[in-house]
């Protein structure tokens, strides 16, 4: 008999290509799952697939035949992984399927947000340049990576092409660890406190527990030089979002760039929505991750993880 597969929330891969995930065995799949309606959609499954549909231990506990949750990203804070090893239930996520992605988002954020991108080209599109007596505009700083310092938060898989990326444009690369753990690496480390106020440009590439969860708040915001830039393409609970809109507000640090949001979509009312100066702040809806080719490469993940726990498929 063929084990019962259930994907939660296909709609998190974009239209991606599925077909060989319903080759596999008995496969259902649905756009979007709302938390009460879990159980009932999982009730018979061997195999559970999600990305952003959280599984608790009640859940877990109300859900008798699963045996695999595969997680349809790398970071695994929606799953309780204590319950789910105490129940019996493997849980596999997609380990380094978005690694070049990523550090090609955050080297870009970098660049557009030094080099101020988005308002050069809005300042062009309005009209205000043809209407202009000069042939160049200036508009605050305007600093290039090369010679910059580039501090990383969270030197894992993407960290580390963060690093040989930004090391490729001539940055100096210092790190922090956020484990605890510290190993022989190619670049030099430093406590948290002691990078913030080191680097020009700050980068988090750390997951989300309860080592890093509100890591960057008021007092480490204080800590960064004005002229430097905060990226986040980790998870928006290590950023305290209205720390980071009055630090913003106040000029005291130059820029950020997020990816990613404490509540996912943000409300309307947060505050970095609301910024005195817009420019200061660049955001994206939680895609960093997201190309076409690292989704490919994503669901070849889970049809791995699910032929690795059941050999017979």
């Amino acid at each position: 008999m063929t084990p019962k597969i259930v994907f939660l929330d296909e709609y998190t891969l974009g239209g991606a290509d599925l077909s060989r995930l319903h080759a596999l065995s008995d496969y259902t799949g649905y756009a979007f799952t709302a938390d009460d309606e879990v159980v009932q959609r999982c009730r018979q499954a061997e195999i559970v697939i999600t990305n952003k549909v959280v599984l608790d231990r009640e859940t877990m506990r109300a859900l008798p035949h699963l045996r695999l949750i595969c997680v349809a990203a790398t970071g695994v804070n929606n799953i309780d992984l204590d319950a789910a090893a105490e129940l019996g239930i493997e849980v596999r996520n997609a380990a380094g399927y978005s690694t070049h992605a990523v550090a090609e988002t955050t080297l870009g954020a970098a660049l557009a947000l030094r080099r101020q991108i988005v308002y050069f080209d809005r300042y062009v599109r309005s009209g205000a340049y043809s209407a202009s007596q000069r042939q160049f505009h200036y508009h605050g700083a305007n600093r290039q990576l090369h010679g910059s310092r580039w501090g990383i938060v969270g030197l894992g898989t993407i960290g580390r092409e963060v690093a040989r990326l930004a090391a490729a444009f001539g940055c100096e690369v210092r790190y922090a660890s956020t484990s605890g753990i510290l190993r022989q690496e190619e670049y030099p480390t430093l406590p948290l406190a002691e990078l913030l106020a080191w680097a020009d440009v700050v980068s988090i590439h750390c997951p989300l527990n309860d080592r890093t969860r509100g890591l960057i708040g008021a007092g480490e915001l204080a800590r960064m030089r004005s002229d430097a830039v905060l990226i986040n393409v980790a998870r928006g609970g290590i950023v305290d979002e209205t720390a980071l809109a009055a630090a913003l507000d106040a000029g005291s640090i130059a820029g950020a760039v997020l990816d990613v949001f404490a509540q996912e979509p943000p409300a309307a009312d947060n505050p970095l929505l609301h910024l005195k100066e817009q420019d200061r702040l660049l955001l994206s809806p939680h895609n960093a991750w997201a190309p076409t080719e690292a989704v490919e490469v994503l669901v070849g993940c889970i049809e791995t993880n699910i032929r690795t726990c059941f050999p017979s498929l």
